[in-house]
């Protein structure tokens, strides 16, 4: 009997354990000072807030965030822009994503592995 209460005692501690730690992954994005993110995602960021021109015919656009690794928001709240990827043949992998008014915000996160993960820009 005791060891039946033992066992269901530890099965309930590991859900609840496994479930905090997908709620804190899940809301887990790192921070990342200005100053420190490549030279060419410090330039993309001043050209967001000073409204462009963007090199990239899709700078802009709505991001979804569809596998909602950034906080939840209507469609429309964020917007992507490229990050120039030395060498890349494409637009490369990185990006900075703008939340609200981009050129205003202050919310920008950036991402070095096409939305894998994100880091939230401390200016």
């Amino acid at each position: 009997m005791k060891n039946t209460q033992f066992i269901r005692q530890w099965i309930m501690f590991l859900m609840i354990t496994l479930l905090a730690s997908m709620a804190f992954a899940k809301d887990n994005i790192g921070i990342v000072p200005a100053n420190e993110l490549p030279q060419e995602a410090q330039t993309t960021l001043v050209l967001i807030k000073h409204g462009g021109p963007f090199p990239y015919e899709k700078d802009g656009v709505v991001f979804g965030n569809y596998e909602s690794r950034l906080p939840k928001q209507k469609r429309g709240y964020y917007h992507e822009y490229t990050v120039k990827t030395p060498r890349a043949r494409n637009r490369g992998p990185r990006r900075i994503i703008a939340g609200g008014v981009p050129e205003s915000s202050g919310e920008y996160y950036y991402t070095d592995d096409h939305y894998e993960s994100f880091r939230r820009i401390k200016e």
